[in-house]
């Protein structure tokens, strides 16, 4: 699946993604993405390689005008009723998205995850979109509420992703925002 806008290309990963991959992946942005860190090259391929046959829900962000992998963007379907063993539709998609440092300010994720929150509302029978977002990550809460996503849930001291100074868990306070695929019709 490839999906286009006017200056990306969201597409599966390729083995030759590697290297754009660590630009972004070796010194991650935010803390809720250390665990993906990358400290060589030969783990970028081995991550890459890892990704290649995902083709429906996991996409590179490359730019239109060198082909370079800039970021990514991804959400699987999940039950939006975990407690019921029978008919359980997946509905529910929760996207990650990330972009290198380099390339953000400039339009490049609301460009992305717009046309994959179009894509997984119109192809993939998406009924709701939530995304969490730590409080002090100012582009992802400002991303989520010009894609029309409205703050439903704070979280005091929710997770945490990395450690203090001291080695005690520094615990993040985490914002929820959703969208329903009917505020989403209204939103475009």
């Amino acid at each position: 699946m490839i999906i286009e806008t006017e200056r990306l290309i969201l597409r599966p990963f390729i083995k030759e993604d590697y290297e754009d991959v660590f630009e972004y992946l070796h010194e991650p942005s935010v803390h809720c993405f250390e665990c993906m860190r990358l400290n060589t090259i030969s783990d970028a391929e081995k991550e890459v390689a890892s990704r290649v046959n995902e083709t429906e829900y996991y996409f590179a962000i490359v730019l239109k005008e060198n082909n370079k992998v800039i970021g990514e963007i991804d959400a699987f379907p999940e039950a939006s009723d975990s407690h019921s063993e029978n008919n359980v539709i997946k509905d529910v998609f929760s996207p990650c998205w990330m972009l290198n440092k380099d390339y953000q300010h400039k339009g490049y994720a609301y460009e992305a995850a717009y046309a994959f929150f179009n894509y997984l509302f119109e192809s993939k029978g998406a009924r709701r979109i939530y995304a969490y977002t730590e409080d002090y990550n100012t582009a992802s809460k400002k991303l989520c509420e010009k894609l029309g996503m409205r703050k439903e849930a704070e979280y005091k001291e929710f997770i945490s992703f990395v450690n203090n100074d001291d080695g005690t868990p520094l615990y993040e306070n985490t914002l929820e925002y959703a969208v329903l695929k009917k505020e989403w019709n209204c939103h475009e």
